[in-house]
């Protein structure tokens, strides 16, 4: 096995990722690396022998992890990752604070950025992704990102850097976010709390938020995400086109799309990695024959099938 360097962090050898997504699916990683801090992170990416595959994971919110595993070594941001504070009208986040705390955080400011409030995951990954709902975009509110690249060294990101578009951004692979700064509108603190307690209440009436589930399972085709207005149309949403393909509450092994959101896929109890790709590839299919539309994955699969 190639040799590793020695960091300050946490480095353990052939660890099982299943605990660490929301699906609760997946093999072992080479080697899961829980940085110390930016530092700590920068060396060892560069002592790391170039031939080793990095790959950034959040809280694995929007992941599937194939059963065989990753072959590389996943960094894992935790603590010394998550820390918030808001600067006028600005909030600063490290990558491991969730999506969530910001908004809440930002709010009790009279800044708004409520509309992460009901992203599923971590900052690091709404940057990655250039999550949004109801409207509103990461793009949008975005100043500037820190991030070390593969070769250890610590660089400033701009939005033309980035090249946000739907659902995807320009992040090379082996880079590993560590903060993100992003710049809201001013708002009265109670009235973006009331905002919040009904996106809330609208989310947990509309999706399966109980259940094991990686968020939205399929882009929209309109290239966009819903705006949660009582005039949103619903032509080209994934969750309307996987309806009329008959494939709301589908089923292949433990991987079910959910019957109260369809373009929820949810672990309903011993689901492989392959169950959920196999069922994804289906509703794809369906979806396909059904309206000649190609439906493209939003959650990340990663790693290797399970060996034979």
């Amino acid at each position: 096995m190639t040799p590793m360097p020695t960091p300050r962090g946490k480095l353990t050898p052939n660890r099982e990722l299943s605990d660490l997504t929301w699906l609760r699916v997946g093999g072992p990683a080479d080697w899961l690396f829980q940085p110390a801090d930016q530092d700590d992170l920068a060396a060892f990416l560069s002592d790391l022998p170039t031939e080793v595959d990095v790959f950034p994971m959040g809280v694995g919110s929007n992941l599937i992890v194939r059963d065989g595993g990753l072959r590389a070594v996943v960094v894992r941001m935790g603590r010394g990752f998550n820390t918030i504070t808001i600067e006028g009208n600005r909030a600063r986040a490290g990558v491991a604070a969730l999506d969530a705390h910001v908004a809440r955080k930002a709010a009790e400011a009279g800044v708004d950025l409520t509309f992460l409030r009901t992203i599923p995951g971590a900052i690091g990954g709404a940057v990655r992704m250039n999550a949004g709902c109801y409207g509103s975009y990461i793009a949008d509110v975005f100043v500037e990102a820190t991030a070390v690249t593969r070769a250890g060294e610590i660089v400033r990101l701009s939005a033309d850097d980035l090249n946000f578009q739907y659902r995807q951004s320009d992040l090379p692979d082996g880079w590993v976010l560590t903060e993100a700064v992003f710049e809201g509108p001013s708002g009265d603190a109670d009235e973006l709390a009331a905002r919040m307690a009904d996106q809330l209440a609208k989310r947990d009436a509309t999706q399966p938020t109980k259940e094991r589930s990686a968020g939205s399972t399929f882009r929209n085709p309109a290239g966009f995400s819903s705006t949660g207005r009582e005039d949103d149309v619903h032509d080209l949403k994934a969750w309307k086109l996987i309806d009329e393909a008959g494939m709301r509450g589908a089923r292949i092994g433990g991987a079910q799309m959910s019957e109260k959101h369809s373009n929820f896929m949810i672990n309903a109890g011993g689901a492989t990695a392959t169950d959920l790709e196999k069922l994804g590839e289906e509703v794809r299919k369906k979806v396909f024959q059904n309206s000649s539309i190609e439906l493209e994955w939003e959650i990340m699969r990663v790693g290797e099938p399970a060996a034979k």
